[in-house]
């Protein structure tokens, strides 16, 4: 990608649906993958696994420690397991397991949160998962992922599934705007520029991906080009297109349905820092918990919008010529 062409907005799938959608693809081509689920599945969507596999799906109950466990014990026995939760769930309750008997020994699991963030809407603060980026990155040898779409979720969930070694991977519930037409080629810790631009980049991931590109065609017209970039990958990082964006955009904002403390922005800023400093903006959620409401009025509330994107762009574009 990376042309200079409008941007229409058009839902797809959410990226938890093409999760399961892509676990089934896998099952029918690869017996040993094998799924556990903590009484979740007909929303984290193993339940399509469930329907055709019975005899590779496991159901733990409402116990994500375990779930963990569990599936640590399905890769030393060498079944590729993918284990799935709410984010909240999967991350904050199995965290222990997860460092004990997944990241310690390096083992082939593979960990899917779904309704991440706060566009879970009504189910409130207490099953929207905020943290879970830097808690999974916190995670000695991990890899972790937030694709944007359905077509890149399909294809990072194979990527995760013939990679060799801990993953987790984030999707959500609500419907995901299109940005990949399916023949982008998607690489674990290769970003990928879906807009190009000169003057700041935007480095995003997940839903935050498309506010950023309708915040460049805003921007565009003011006479500010923004190059976009889809972090998908938050480690291991992208540390050569962070790099390159510094110095040829000398400015970046980066933008994640996420806490800033923790989350992405924080990673990207350490790369700028060691590579090649230049001014910086974060689009986050600020150090709160959100409340309880619908999706599209959550993320305006708190500025995950393109028009916070946009803000925080001309920020960043008025510092770099101080």
């Amino acid at each position: 990608m990376g042309a200079k062409t409008k941007f229409a907005v058009k839902l797809g799938p959410a990226t938890r649906e093409a999760f399961g959608r892509a676990l089934v693809e896998l099952g029918r081509e690869n017996r040993d993958i094998v799924v556990c689920d903590a009484d979740l599945s007909k929303s984290t969507m193993t339940t399509y696994f469930a329907q055709e596999f019975p005899e590779r799906f496991i159901s733990l109950g409402i116990a994500e420690a375990n779930m963990a466990a569990v599936g640590a014990g399905l890769a030393y026995a060498g079944k590729i397991p993918f284990i799935a939760s709410f984010s909240a769930f999967a991350m904050n309750k199995g965290f222990e397991q997860l460092r004990a008997c997944a990241a310690y020994p390096k083992v082939n699991l593979k960990v899917v949160g779904t309704h991440s963030g706060i566009s879970i809407g009504e189910d409130g603060p207490s099953q929207m998962s905020v943290e879970e980026i830097g808690l999974a990155c916190s995670l000695a040898g991990f890899v972790v992922i937030a694709p944007a779409d359905e077509a890149s979720t399909k294809a990072l969930v194979r990527a995760a599934a013939a990679y060799v070694g801990p993953v987790f991977i984030r999707t959500g519930r609500p419907k995901a705007p299109v940005i990949y037409n399916g023949d982008q080629k998607f690489e674990i810790g290769k970003a990928i520029e879906v807009v190009a631009g000169q003057d700041v980049a935007v480095i995003a991931s997940g839903l935050l991906l498309a506010q950023a590109m309708l915040a460049a065609e805003t921007l565009e017209e003011e006479g500010i080009s923004v190059r976009v970039i889809d972090m998908h990958t938050a480690k291991p990082i992208d540390r050569e297109t962070i790099r390159r964006a510094a110095i040829e955009t000398g400015a970046i904002v980066v933008a994640e349905e996420h806490l800033v403390d923790g989350g992405l922005g924080v990673r990207v800023a350490q790369v700028v820092a060691e590579t090649a400093p230049c001014p910086m903006e974060f689009v986050g959620i600020q150090d709160t918990y959100a409340e309880s409401g619908q999706p599209d009025e959550l993320m305006d509330k708190y500025g995950l919008v393109a028009r916070d994107v946009a803000a925080a762009v001309r920020k960043v574009a008025a510092r770099k010529k101080q």
